[in-house]
Parts: C-alpha cells; structure tokens; sequence
C-alpha cells in the first residue's frame, strides 16, 4: 500500500493535470479533439494505417473512417496505398496539417503563458518549472 502522503499527493496531481489538460483543451478553437489526435499521432509516429490510428488512439476504425476522409478532404492528412498490401492504405501528415497542429500548439502555449504571467508570482513559476521537469520524469518512467 502506498503512503497515504504520497496518495494524497498523487490525487491533487493528477486532478491538476486533468484540470489544465481540460482547459487547455478549450483553446483549440474549432479543431475537433479526434483531428488533433491523429495530426498528433501522425506528426511523433510518422507514417500510419488507419488501423495503427484508431488502435493507439483507442477508438473504432469506423468510427474513424469519415473524420479521415474529412482531414484528407481539407489537405490535412494525405493516404497512399501501401506496397506491401494494396487493401491497406498509408496515411501521412501534410504540411497544412504539421501548420493547424503549429498554431493549435501555439494558441495553448499562449493561453498558458498568459494565464502563468497573471496568476504566478515569481517564484511560484519557477516552482512549475521544477515540477514540469520532474512530471516528465514520472512520465518517462
């Protein structure tokens, strides 16, 4: 059993991540979360099927088939058949989709260093540096 300290501890963090990870989430403008996830996807994986996609991201292949046809529609995605199984198709992130997954990441940056600027003391930001480097310690574990 974990040290209660600890367990009360890793509670409040993991409603604080969840709590900024909903309100940034809220400064997506109009992109839906499922686009984002797969220019995401697609931008640190590289090239993918659709059934990579909608394994890692937890979700029916069906229930990706339209948002894709969407995404390559708007020159976001592009999908090319694979050689070595002409059923299956290769998707890859375009360059308008590497720019609308830039400006996303920069619209929440913004909000963040806004809302840091505002609401931190000196000193309480760079307490968050300190504990932003040890959650990509715990992430990375």
């Amino acid at each position: 059993m974990a040290d209660p300290d600890l367990a009360d501890l890793a509670r409040v963090v993991r409603e604080g991540v969840g709590r900024l990870n909903w309100r940034m989430r809220a400064e997506r403008g109009g992109e839906s979360t499922l686009v984002l996830a797969v220019l995401s996807r697609l931008h640190r994986a590289g090239t993918q099927t659709p059934k990579e996609v909608s394994d890692g991201e937890k979700i029916q292949p069906q229930s990706l088939t339209r948002v894709l046809a969407a995404m390559e529609r708007d020159g976001l995605v592009s999908r090319r058949p694979d050689p070595d199984d002409r059923r299956r198709s290769l998707l890859d992130i375009t360059q308008s989709g590497l720019a609308a997954l830039r400006s996303y990441s920069e619209r929440r940056e913004r909000w963040l260093a806004a809302a840091m600027a505002e609401t931190l003391t000196e000193t309480e930001q760079e307490l968050l540096r300190l504990a932003a480097k040890v959650m990509m310690q715990l992430a990375d574990s």
